[in-house]
Protein backbone atom coordinates (compact mmCIF):
# COMPACT_ATOMS: atom_id res chain seq x y z
CA UNK A 1 0.00 0.00 0.00
CA UNK A 2 1.16 3.31 -1.06
CA UNK A 3 1.89 6.21 1.60
CA UNK A 4 -0.71 8.94 1.86
CA UNK A 5 0.93 11.73 0.24
CA UNK A 6 -0.40 14.19 3.06
CA UNK A 7 0.98 12.31 5.76
CA UNK A 8 4.44 12.04 3.50
CA UNK A 9 4.63 15.75 3.32
CA UNK A 10 3.99 15.88 7.18
CA UNK A 11 6.70 13.97 8.04
CA UNK A 12 9.33 15.81 6.12
CA UNK A 13 8.27 19.12 7.42
CA UNK A 14 8.35 17.41 10.80
CA UNK A 15 11.77 16.24 10.35
CA UNK A 16 12.55 19.26 8.55
CA UNK A 17 11.15 21.60 11.79
CA UNK A 18 12.83 19.74 14.70
CA UNK A 19 16.10 20.17 12.74
CA UNK A 20 15.60 23.71 12.33
CA UNK A 21 14.92 24.44 15.62
CA UNK A 22 17.67 22.29 16.74
CA UNK A 23 20.42 24.14 14.19
CA UNK A 24 18.40 27.78 15.72
CA UNK A 25 19.25 26.88 19.29
CA UNK A 26 22.26 25.48 18.77
CA UNK A 27 23.72 28.37 16.69
CA UNK A 28 22.65 30.85 19.07
CA UNK A 29 26.36 29.83 21.17
CA UNK A 30 28.06 30.85 17.87
CA UNK A 31 26.22 34.27 18.13
CA UNK A 32 23.75 33.57 14.41
CA UNK A 33 20.57 32.96 13.84
CA UNK A 34 19.87 29.55 11.32
CA UNK A 35 18.71 31.79 8.65
CA UNK A 36 22.13 34.46 9.72
CA UNK A 37 24.30 31.06 9.20
CA UNK A 38 22.59 30.29 5.44
CA UNK A 39 23.36 33.51 4.51
CA UNK A 40 26.76 34.08 5.71
CA UNK A 41 26.70 29.80 3.96
CA UNK A 42 25.14 31.16 0.53
CA UNK A 43 27.73 34.01 0.65
CA UNK A 44 30.90 31.96 1.31
CA UNK A 45 29.40 29.72 -1.50
CA UNK A 46 29.29 32.81 -3.99
CA UNK A 47 31.22 35.65 -3.18
CA UNK A 48 30.15 38.89 -5.23
CA UNK A 49 26.62 37.31 -5.68
CA UNK A 50 23.76 39.74 -5.55
CA UNK A 51 20.69 40.13 -3.62
CA UNK A 52 18.66 38.34 -6.03
CA UNK A 53 20.83 35.33 -6.21
CA UNK A 54 21.78 35.11 -2.77
CA UNK A 55 17.54 35.14 -1.93
CA UNK A 56 17.33 32.37 -4.22
CA UNK A 57 20.00 29.86 -2.75
CA UNK A 58 17.98 30.85 0.83
CA UNK A 59 15.17 30.34 0.08
CA UNK A 60 13.68 33.89 0.48
CA UNK A 61 12.40 36.16 -1.51
CA UNK A 62 15.04 39.51 -2.31
CA UNK A 63 13.30 41.53 0.35
CA UNK A 64 13.74 39.46 3.12
CA UNK A 65 16.97 38.86 1.73
CA UNK A 66 17.50 42.59 1.74
CA UNK A 67 17.04 43.01 5.48
CA UNK A 68 18.78 40.05 6.24
CA UNK A 69 21.80 41.48 4.61
CA UNK A 70 21.71 44.64 6.16
CA UNK A 71 21.83 43.04 9.69
CA UNK A 72 24.23 41.28 8.66
CA UNK A 73 26.74 44.10 7.54
CA UNK A 74 25.39 46.09 10.74
CA UNK A 75 26.94 43.06 12.91
CA UNK A 76 30.38 43.76 10.99
CA UNK A 77 29.82 40.18 9.37
CA UNK A 78 28.98 41.25 5.85
CA UNK A 79 30.10 43.84 3.07
CA UNK A 80 27.85 44.99 0.74
CA UNK A 81 29.62 47.27 -2.16
CA UNK A 82 28.06 48.76 -5.13
CA UNK A 83 28.83 46.48 -8.71
CA UNK A 84 27.85 46.64 -12.31
CA UNK A 85 24.80 48.73 -13.17
CA UNK A 86 22.39 48.24 -9.61
CA UNK A 87 23.70 45.43 -8.40
CA UNK A 88 25.24 45.24 -4.66
CA UNK A 89 27.61 42.77 -4.32
CA UNK A 90 28.18 40.62 -0.64
CA UNK A 91 31.26 39.20 0.86
CA UNK A 92 32.23 38.08 3.63
CA UNK A 93 34.31 39.86 6.70
CA UNK A 94 36.56 38.00 8.43
CA UNK A 95 34.21 38.07 11.37
CA UNK A 96 31.53 36.46 9.29
CA UNK A 97 33.98 33.84 8.18
CA UNK A 98 34.68 33.17 11.97
CA UNK A 99 31.17 32.83 12.72
CA UNK A 100 30.87 30.96 9.44
CA UNK A 101 33.33 28.48 10.34
CA UNK A 102 31.98 27.98 13.73
CA UNK A 103 28.16 27.22 12.44
CA UNK A 104 30.20 24.70 10.44
CA UNK A 105 31.27 23.17 13.46
CA UNK A 106 27.51 23.12 15.38
CA UNK A 107 25.57 22.23 11.98
CA UNK A 108 27.58 18.93 11.68
CA UNK A 109 26.75 17.95 15.72
CA UNK A 110 23.06 18.78 15.11
CA UNK A 111 22.69 16.98 11.75
CA UNK A 112 24.70 13.85 13.37
CA UNK A 113 22.33 13.78 16.11
CA UNK A 114 19.54 14.70 13.56
CA UNK A 115 20.40 11.41 10.60
CA UNK A 116 22.38 9.60 13.63
CA UNK A 117 19.49 6.80 13.54
CA UNK A 118 20.56 6.49 9.71
CA UNK A 119 22.98 4.14 8.52
CA UNK A 120 25.23 5.58 5.56
CA UNK A 121 23.19 3.64 2.96
CA UNK A 122 19.63 4.82 4.51
CA UNK A 123 21.25 8.45 3.94
CA UNK A 124 22.76 8.04 0.87
CA UNK A 125 19.48 6.60 -0.15
CA UNK A 126 17.52 9.36 1.52
CA UNK A 127 19.81 12.36 -0.62
CA UNK A 128 19.12 10.23 -3.99
CA UNK A 129 15.28 10.40 -3.36
CA UNK A 130 15.01 14.03 -1.99
CA UNK A 131 16.86 15.15 -4.76
CA UNK A 132 14.93 13.19 -7.25
CA UNK A 133 12.04 15.16 -6.02
CA UNK A 134 13.47 18.50 -6.46
CA UNK A 135 11.25 20.93 -8.51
Amino acid sequence: MAADLQILGRAVKAAQYRQHRALDSRLAIVGSTLAQWDALRAVARTPGASARELAAATFQTEQAFGTLAGRLAAQGLLERRPGHGRRIEHRLTAEGERVLTAGHAVADEVLADCFGALSDTERDTLLRLLRKIEW
